[in-house]
């Protein structure tokens, strides 16, 4: 007897116990299920939610392991400075140790946020006698990449359950909540923990590299130093493949660039969303570097730094590119209706750079643009139907006339 029908038949036995949900969770991760359709119409497709989940975690790797070598490298950075002639391929930054100190340091985060992830999960189904869904594990491999590399894991631990209980559960589960859950994680984290999330505090370190050298070691990001008037000190190049201080996986634009044309490619992202949000992002850009040009705002103001910062700058820094291609594009929690999508979209990426440029408490907008655009997602989609109903009534009148 194989392991498949070891897990099948402990399922079999489970059934009608609390333990029915926990098992057929455990056979269907590794194995789809004996049962099938019997009768009643039915249309049978190669995706399911397993499958969507997959498709949305593989593109989330590259950038995983990236960011591990990231950690390493900016710690680097902060005890011997930037070296000079950095590219994609150089070996200052794809090295073993850079490797090996990301990954100590982020493994931790993401055990800590599936363990605890999904014992909610499965103590909600045991109770609600419902299945275990598999949206979780998309959400376990976002929440580490969206955090400070130092985030406390006891701090993690009280958002995960924050998150799951109150965004997702209360709502029924999977599919049914109104926020994204990752975001309601990060944004427990912020309003909960402030300066751990912005600050002086966004990139910390810990390991002693060398003799003399502080414990930790803190630094800005890019978006932390605009906000504070300094001058801008990466390249392009060096911002659009990553080599920059960020929360752990919203430095390379390069990958989530990838990662954005593999969801368009299988159909789990959406690109209107995603083009239109670029698009919103873009011109509220150019306006503030037309109110710049225009000699509106004087360089002595707060809001200078960013608001003269190259338009389309403001897609290679901070958390707006990884916000736009993985947390915009949630089926769940986005607009529904293609037009929608297009107002939807690129009103994330206008209020995106609008609280990135007017709240240099917290300068970074796309957390909050998109969990405000959530709750209007629902508004949205019903006048885009309400307005769709009137055209056809219209000419329905016109043809009947």
């Amino acid at each position: 007897m194989g392991l498949k029908d070891k897990l099948h038949n402990i399922s079999e036995k489970t059934k009608g116990t609390n333990w029915e949900t926990t098992f057929g969770a455990i056979h269907t991760l590794f194995y789809t299920p004996k049962e099938t359709t019997h009768s009643g119409g039915h249309l049978r497709g190669a995706d399911d939610l397993k499958r969507t989940m997959t498709n949305v975690i593989l593109p989330l790797i590259p950038v995983l392991i990236f960011a591990m070598f990231n950690v390493g490298f900016q710690q680097d950075v902060a005890i011997n400075g930037f070296p000079e002639g950095m590219s994609f391929f150089s070996g200052d930054f794809w090295n073993f140790d850079n490797f090996s100190v990301g990954a100590l340091k982020l493994l931790p985060l993401i055990i800590v946020s599936y363990v605890i992830g999904l014992g909610i999960e499965v103590i909600f189904a045991t109770i609600n006698k419902h299945e275990v869904e598999e949206g979780y594990f998309v959400t376990g491999m976002l929440v580490p990449l969206i955090v400070p590399i130092d985030t406390p894991l006891w701090m993690l631990a009280v958002a995960v359950i924050f998150g799951v209980v109150i965004g997702k559960e209360v709502f029924g589960g999977t599919g049914m909540n109104i926020l994204n859950p990752a975001l309601t994680i990060r944004a427990f984290l912020f309003f909960a923990y402030p300066t751990w999330m912005s600050g002086d505090k966004v990139w910390v370190t810990g390991a002693k590299a060398m003799q003399g050298t502080p414990d930790a070691i803190s630094g800005e990001t890019i978006l932390g130093s605009l906000a504070q008037g300094k001058e801008f000190v990466y390249s392009t190049w060096d911002m659009f493949y990553g080599f920059v201080p960020g929360s752990v996986g919203e430095t390379s634009a390069l990958l989530i660039l990838l990662g954005g044309l593999y969801l368009i490619f299988t159909k789990v992202g959406s690109w209107r969303i995603m083009l239109s949000a670029v698009v919103g992002a873009l011109v509220m850009g150019l306006i503030f570097n037309a109110v710049v040009d225009a000699g509106w705002i004087n360089e002595g103001s707060k809001f200078y730094s960013l608001m003269s910062t190259e338009f389309w700058h403001h897609l290679l820094i901070g958390g707006l590119a990884f916000g736009i291609v993985f947390m915009a594009t949630d089926p769940v929690t986005a607009s529904q209706t293609n037009k929608g999508k297009w107002i939807y979209g690129f009103l994330i990426g206008f209020i995106s750079i609008l609280i990135r440029v007017f709240n240099p408490a917290y300068p970074e907008g796309v957390m909050l643009a998109i969990l405000l655009m959530n709750v209007f997602a629902p508004t949205i989609d019903h006048y885009i139907v309400q307005g769709n109903v009137k055209k056809r009534l219209k000419r329905l009148k016109a043809k009947t006339a």
